[in-house]
């Protein structure tokens, strides 16, 4: 798969609050998808929405065991796009913007 993704929109895929919610979880290590539906009180058809471009570019990997879809994280890729300087300011941006939706 091509390594050409929007940096923008991941990182604003990764500081929306469900999304940033799901990844938290994904931290000590893969996780059924219905446990993550459950946690956020979503549907796993949800989950998988919210994560798709994640998925699509390798940040986030899925696969089905059993009938089960489990999920993980690339905690490398994730953390490069957080600690890429031309990202840092866009980081600082979306972590204020968040906070801002919390206060």
């Amino acid at each position: 798969m091509s390594d050409s993704f929007d940096r923008e929109k991941v990182v604003e895929c990764m500081f929306d609050p469900t999304t940033a919610s799901i990844l938290a979880a994904l931290e000590d290590g893969e996780k059924e998808c219905s446990f993550l539906a459950e946690q956020e009180a979503i549907s796993e058809s949800e989950v998988l929405d919210r994560l798709a471009y994640l998925i699509e570019h390798e940040f986030i990997t899925h696969k089905t065991d059993d009938g089960k879809c489990r999920i993980s994280a690339n905690t490398n890729k994730l953390t490069s796009i957080v600690e890429d300087s031309e990202n840092f300011d866009g980081t600082i941006s979306g972590l204020e913007k968040m906070d801002s939706y919390l206060n």
